[in-house]
């Protein structure tokens, strides 16, 4: 009898079991698949933020059927120090990642990464090309296996980063910063990019819906110098069609500190042939054209990969369960203040493209192959290319990249990352972010959606209606919409918002300095050099930034000790081509935001008076 009832005891602890196994798949199918799309060197210099000379047919699609935020910011103009930051929702000071050789495990804390979070709760995470810098500043294994079920993919032609492949008038090659290439000229058939494309959705055909679900981030290296492309694309963009910056001088009354002398780019050979004075030199005007040439041909090219990528999601069945999430690493200068590239805290360094698309909240979802059908710009018609079709919905609160991570973890329905502690290092689950979902849920409550696909920017408005919504599975964080509400976007601009929740008033950044006078290693100094630290806060209408002393070997800034100020007013000089810090109408307001940048990010975090 006892034995009996012992067997009846298992049996009933087995179905049990079965059962509860049984239901902890069915979440895991259910859950959202996540595609992490991030762009080295990308400023918002795409069709779906106004800039009508670009040809990014595929990324504007994205953003028609996404939320896109005009003002997003990056905690740190360099790529390991915002590459960490955004994937730990953690910034540099907690980090202590201010150079391209630390790794934030042995300096910082055992932090749980975004891609660690997912890998947690049961996805299958891959990382392909560039998401963490690669090398030592992420283990030399872009923190595998702590972030990815396997171990990350670079593409094998990425040997060939420093080859002088670059054909000369001479017929010689060269290591050039401009650089399209012919077909024959790519020494393995193909660019890094396209290899990593081409993995990417190998890796989405060869998954079925009824699989664990996925988070795949793809991180594509151009426009990063050097411009290395299909130089086909280049014809996208006749010299005659160019513009330089209008704004070539360094603003007035800065002080040597904010300057960084663009030292990378000038390691290339087509840079050094120009003899151009160090520090404060200024890049030949026919020059400037070819540079910003290329700049935007490497975006199209990469546009025509990001393309392939959606197309197969959508092919392959999966774009109807999968956030998309698009945005760069930090900004880039095209000559702007005399300044190239990165490494400073003005705002076109810090300044990022950044989209969320959510299926059923941010667009409908439609049969398989309609939601993103690949769009080639090299055989559409030019007219087709500059004409930008579906104005996006787009959002002007500020938000930073340090609030990717918790907004993520909001939209798929996992646990969000509660506020690090002042005490954050040991501390592994935690982020300084904000989930900006409820932006999300703001702009989109108002708005219907239909399964019809979105008229053309070629007629004067469209309407979008929904009878799908309430089956949506990405609803259950309350993003609906109420039948029956007509809303019309017109297609001569953006439809843009700002949310009626309670939101941030200001976002942070900061650049390291080895000295307060332009030298060589200005542009990325080794955390032993930093002596100086300039800690940047962007509100409403203005940026304010003071460069105090930093003491490398107790990771602590010295507020007493300010080597400089800067204080630039977009409402009254939207360039940023005027410090008036020490301008008399000013002086109120700049103890007034000197104080709130000492309060610092969480003094403004929602919730906060």
């Amino acid at each position: 009898m006892a034995a009996a009832l012992q067997r009846s005891a298992c049996l009933i602890a087995s179905v049990l079991l079965s059962l509860m196994s049984e239901k902890s798949v069915s979440s895991e199918l259910s859950r959202p698949n996540v595609l992490f799309l991030v762009v080295d060197d990308l400023r918002p210099k795409l069709g779906c933020y106004g800039e009508t000379n670009m040809v990014t047919p595929n990324i504007d699609q994205l953003a028609a059927k996404s939320l896109v935020f005009e003002r997003a910011y990056v905690q740190q103009a360099l790529c390991s120090p915002s590459r960490t930051s955004f994937l730990t929702g953690r910034r540099p000071d907690t980090t202590r990642t201010y150079d391209l050789h630390v790794y934030f495990r042995n300096i910082a804390g055992n932090y749980t990464t975004l891609p660690q979070h997912f890998k947690n709760n049961g996805y299958i995470t891959q990382s392909v090309g560039k998401i963490f810098h690669p090398g030592p500043t992420s283990g030399n294994t872009d923190d595998y296996p702590f972030s990815w079920t396997f171990p990350a993919r670079h593409a094998p032609s990425r040997k060939y980063f420093t080859d002088k492949i670059c054909p000369g008038p001479d017929g010689k090659l060269y290591n050039n910063a401009v650089c399209p290439l012919e077909r024959s000229q790519i020494p393995s058939g193909k660019l890094p990019d396209e290899e990593n494309a081409d993995f990417a959705v190998s890796f989405l055909q060869n998954r079925s819906v009824d699989q664990k679900p996925f988070f795949l981030a793809l991180g594509f290296h151009k426009p990063h110098l050097p411009f290395r492309y299909d130089a086909k694309y280049k014809d996208l963009y006749p010299l005659s069609k160019i513009k330089i910056a209008d704004n070539q001088n360094v603003p007035m009354m800065m002080p040597y500190v904010s300057f960084a002398p663009w030292d990378y780019l000038r390691t290339f050979q087509d840079i050094r042939a120009l003899n151009v004075s160090w520090p404060f030199g200024v890049i030949p005007n026919d020059f400037q054209y070819l540079m910003r040439q290329s700049y935007s041909a490497a975006t199209s090219f990469t546009d025509g990969l990001v393309g392939r990528v959606l197309a197969a999601l959508d092919q392959s069945g999966f774009a109807n369960n999968t956030i998309i999430t698009f945005h760069g690493d930090h900004g880039w200068h095209l000559g702007e203040h005399m300044e190239w590239t990165k490494h400073t805290n003005f705002d076109i360094a810090l300044r990022i493209p950044l989209m969320f698309h959510v299926p059923g909240v941010t667009a409908p979802k439609l049969p398989p192959g309609k939601t993103f059908p690949f769009k080639d710009a090299l055989k559409m018609p030019i007219h087709e290319n500059t004409r930008h079709t579906n104005d996006p919905l787009t959002n002007d609160d500020l938000v930073e990249a340090v609030d990717i991570y918790p907004t993520i973890s909001e939209l798929a329905g996992l646990d969000i990352p509660p506020t690090c502690s002042r005490n954050p290092f040991s501390e592994t689950f935690c982020t300084e972010g904000a989930s900006f979902a409820s932006l999300i849920k703001s702009v989109a409550k108002d708005v219907t959606i239909t399964s019809d696909t979105f008229r053309d920017v070629s007629k004067s408005s469209y309407q979008i209606m929904d009878t799908n919504i309430a089956s949506s599975g990405l609803n259950d964080m309350g993003i609906a919409s109420s039948k029956g509400t007509d809303v019309t976007r017109m297609s001569t601009g953006h439809r843009t918002s700002r949310s009626k929740v309670q939101w941030k008033r200001a976002v942070f950044s900061q650049y390291p300095r080895p000295s307060f006078f332009p030298s060589r290693s200005t542009i990325a100094p080794s955390l032993n050099e930093i002596i100086i630290m300039g800690y940047t806060m962007r509100t409403d209408k203005q940026r304010y930034t003071e460069w105090v002393a930093y003491d490398h070997t107790t990771f602590s800034a010295n507020w007493t000790h300010v080597y400089a100020r800067e204080l630039y007013d977009y409402s009254a000089d939207p360039e940023g081509n005027f410090n008036v810090v020490d301008v008399p109408a000013y002086s109120d307001l700049a103890v007034q935001l000197a104080q709130q940048l000492r309060d610092g990010w969480r003094s403004v975090l929602p919730g906060r008076s």
